[in-house]
């Protein structure tokens, strides 16, 4: 099977979703921001601070090419994956592309969570009120490339381990219909 890219917004459930979508279909998850962690020997925020974001985005780039070449893999993105370079036409030339959505206010519910905050090098800086008129513009901002997927699917429903599961099955049908 052709490689499957989650992307969205970050908080949407790429991770949470593909994990679980990976288990359903007896697939290897891969979350690029880990990858590109594990082959830098350092966090998404530390190469964001020490090397700056378009350092950062040349390594995704480059990591992302990586994993087009392989099968049988759910790939988790990162939120800005689809708007840079040329990464939304290698993904869909490559594979299936599902762009997991969700309401802004369900996202900054996400991202509000001590443990997601933190790791979230363009939203750990700001104060909490400002986080949802961030996630709105942001949102807004990244459409255009969001909306080139090949499929667009609800993930609001993944708040417990249960519906994860009942969302991972919904999408797996999908896409073994495809």
């Amino acid at each position: 099977m052709k490689p499957v890219f989650l992307i969205g917004y970050m908080g949407c459930g790429k991770t949470t979703l593909g994990e679980a979508l990976a288990r359903e279909m007896d697939l290897t998850y891969i979350d690029l921001d880990q990858l590109i962690e594990h082959e830098n020997g350092m966090t998404i925020t530390q190469i964001f601070k020490e090397l700056g974001e378009n350092r950062f985005r040349e390594i995704e780039e480059a990591a992302l090419i990586e994993l087009t070449a392989m099968t049988d893999v759910i790939v988790g993105c990162g939120g800005g994956t689809p708007c840079h370079g040329q990464n939304m036409e290698l993904m869909n030339q490559a594979g299936t592309t599902v762009w997991l959505t969700t309401s802004p206010e369900r996202i900054t519910v996400r991202l509000l969570l001590p443990e997601e905050k933190c790791k979230r090098p363009k939203v750990s800086i700001l104060p909490d009120e400002a986080i949802l008129p961030f996630v709105k513009r942001e949102l807004e901002e990244r459409m255009p490339c969001y909306s080139q997927a090949q499929l667009q699917f609800d993930s609001t429903d993944i708040e417990t381990a249960a519906a994860t599961r009942r969302t991972a099955k919904r999408l797996a049908a999908i896409l073994k219909s495809r």
